[in-house]
């Protein structure tokens, strides 16, 4: 394998600094962009240096925020400058990390995601974009959002958890072979219950003493969690762990 110049935006974040880890265990020039690295995907400071003799980038960042507006912003002004310097700078390719299902939500962050894959792709440099299920990590972020008292309350979803590593390992996959299938999905193993996991992480941890699971109907969005929206399809890479393998080696 050809061993490339790639540059990852949002190199500290969740996903990033796992792309970051994996590139270079594999061998690659990585030039790792956020902004405690000096370089801003949105007022563009650094991006010109850091993009130069870069032949892919991929795109890990993400924003302060998860309300659709904000996220909104934050996405579409982050790939118009990546395209803009990329451009500039010779990049021949933008990977964008996005999420399985976006394109079914009527709003919020799916919504977002959309917007952030339809401007990456509206530019001049050639973008391929990676949908990931939600990942391991994500199911004690919204168990601490949902706590009150001793009780967790968490969204009633269909899922295909992944370990944020996996996700970081298909994208480095993506950046070593250029110009292939223009959408991939990865998930894990097996479709789980978040509210299940919820409960295996609660006893793991020894906290919240209860975990239950909510849903509105009113919701415009409820079908997608609870009908099955954010399972993936048939072509989708499918690898572990599994929810609770990583519990294990993580707890």
């Amino acid at each position: 394998m050809r061993t490339r110049k790639i540059a990852v935006a949002g190199a500290t974040g969740r996903v990033g600094h796992h792309v970051v880890d994996v590139l270079r265990e594999r061998g690659h020039d990585v030039v790792p962009m956020s902004r405690s690295q000096g370089v801003d995907v949105i007022t563009g400071t650094g991006l010109a240096a850091a993009l130069a003799g870069v032949e892919c980038v991929i795109d890990a960042a993400t924003g302060p925020s998860p309300e659709q507006q904000a996220a909104t912003a934050f996405f579409t002004t982050a790939a118009r400058n990546l395209q803009e310097a990329g451009q500039r700078a010779g990049v021949r390719e933008l990977i964008v990390v996005s999420i399985i299902g976006t394109d079914r939500f009527a709003g919020g962050y799916g919504a977002a995601k959309i917007a952030h894959e339809q401007a990456a792709r509206s530019g001049p440099v050639p973008a391929r974009v990676l949908r990931a299920a939600q990942f391991h990590e994500f199911v004690p972020q919204l168990v601490d959002w949902g706590t009150q008292d001793d009780v967790a309350y968490v969204p009633k979803m269909r899922t295909q958890l992944v370990a944020a590593r996996t996700v970081a390992e298909t994208a480095a996959d993506m950046a070593a072979d250029p110009g292939g299938a223009p959408r991939v999905e990865v998930a894990g193993p097996r479709e789980e219950s978040l509210v299940e996991m919820a409960a295996l992480l609660a006893a793991r941890r020894g906290y919240p003493a209860k975990v239950v699971d909510v849903s509105d109907p009113a919701d415009p969005d409820h079908e997608i969690n609870t009908g099955g929206g954010l399972l993936p399809g048939p072509d989708a890479i499918l690898a572990g762990p599994t929810f609770e393998e990583w519990l294990a080696a993580t707890y």
